[in-house]
């Protein structure tokens, strides 16, 4: 009965998102190819880097994973007057695609269920990395900038990949990596119904929901 559902609200939201150009292959390698694009430039404007300066890469990784975190644990599953698109595509069309029960992509052209929209990679840099990168320029230094905006961007690029390889059958190769059973569980998990708005909000790496405690392995 499940699987019917899922068929269904997959079959909606293509009718809703349809579109003959599209194309999930090159969806994906537009991600890629922006966020490596924006990092190999930011990495190009590094000039001896002090060893206080490289600090920004580890904290600009807890910042992202914090903001993962409460990005999803908020607006994504609990709707908002002014992110209520948010909330929509991510925990009634995203939850409705993929279950705990039937999690992998059907063909390329589910990758849109995904993956984020290339305009809202632009969003992101317009409106986040670069504001801050602008603020770390002027009032800390250069380095810290654009160490910042590397660390973001490819934070980001590995957000897409790891929730990618997620939803693709986990007996492919990139599937049968070592670490990505557990960390494709976790994930899992959270696309468990009865689990969703509660546990396992961290899409890469479980750091913030270990802190917060919200951390469900299927144990219990």
């Amino acid at each position: 009965m499940e699987l019917q559902t899922v068929k269904q609200a997959r079959a909606a939201f293509h009718e809703r998102h349809a579109s003959k150009y599209y194309s999930g292959p090159l969806h994906l390698a537009t991600t890629v190819a922006i966020s490596l694009l924006v990092a190999s430039l930011s990495a190009m404007m590094l000039e001896k880097v002090s060893l206080l300066e490289w600090v920004t890469v580890p904290l600009t990784f807890l910042y992202a994973n914090l903001s993962e975190y409460l990005g999803h644990r908020g607006p994504m599953h609990h709707k908002t007057r002014f992110l209520s698109e948010v909330f929509k595509r991510h925990s009634i069309e995203h939850h409705s695609f993929f279950t705990n029960e039937a999690a992998t992509f059907d063909s390329s052209q589910d990758y849109k269920a995904v993956l984020f929209p290339p305009i809202l990679l632009a969003f992101f840099l317009g409106c986040f990395a670069m504001p801050v990168g602008a603020i770390l320029y002027n009032f800390v230094s250069p380095n810290v900038c654009f160490l910042f905006v590397l660390t973001a961007i490819l934070y980001f690029l590995n957000y897409e990949l790891l929730h990618f390889v997620y939803h693709m059958d986990p007996q492919s190769r990139a599937g049968r990596l070592p670490f990505m059973s557990r960390l494709r569980n976790h994930h899992i998990n959270h696309h468990n119904k009865s689990l969703m708005t509660c546990y396992n909000f961290n899409i890469t790496y479980p750091i913030c929901d270990r802190i917060f405690g919200t951390i469900y392995d299927g144990k219990d």
